[in-house]
């Protein structure tokens, strides 16, 4: 079992939105030079992480994108169910009548326990954490996070009169 290189992606999105200041957008193609992913594939990543409610996007001057929510509540489950949809590692793993050997099958209660551990690891994986843990290596190997071109908004300026 392999994650898709989206979800892959849009790991490596969260996690970096997650080390830029909580106010800042960040363009796509910002986001995708920083993640070393093509932009047209970022960006479709991009659009199922607002679609799951996990990132706003702003069109237009000062647009881009940032996290919905504090990156402390993103968990990395969150971002894979995002992209792949709800955790099933089999088709007999959830309730109901989806399998008729599911009462007497030997690999049933194998395949629920490896559901329930992926599914709890992944959930207590916060994308804060993931994020300080990808800063602390990069300073260890002396490796600098590519500064992000984001667009700040300053106040109007009023004219005297």
């Amino acid at each position: 079992m392999q994650i898709t290189r989206a979800t892959d992606y849009a790991v490596r999105v969260t996690i970096y939105m997650a080390t830029v200041p909580a106010s800042s957008k960040v363009p796509c193609p910002v986001l995708a030079r920083a993640i070393e992913a093509p932009e047209s594939f970022v960006s479709k990543v991009l659009q199922q992480l607002v679609q799951a409610g996990l990132v706003t996007s702003q069109r237009g001057m000062g647009g881009g994108f940032q996290l919905a929510r504090r990156a402390e509540e993103i968990s990395l489950l969150d971002v894979v169910e995002a992209i792949e949809g709800p955790t099933q590692l089999n088709l007999c793993v959830p309730a109901g009548p989806n399998c008729s050997r599911k009462d007497w099958c030997g690999a049933h209660p194998a395949w629920v326990e490896a559901q329930e551990a992926l599914v709890k690891v992944l959930s207590k994986a916060s994308i804060a954490e993931l994020a300080g843990e990808s800063v602390s290596r990069m300073v260890k190997l002396h490796r600098v996070l590519p500064a992000p071109r984001v667009k700040r908004h300053s106040p109007a300026k009023r004219s005297g009169g």
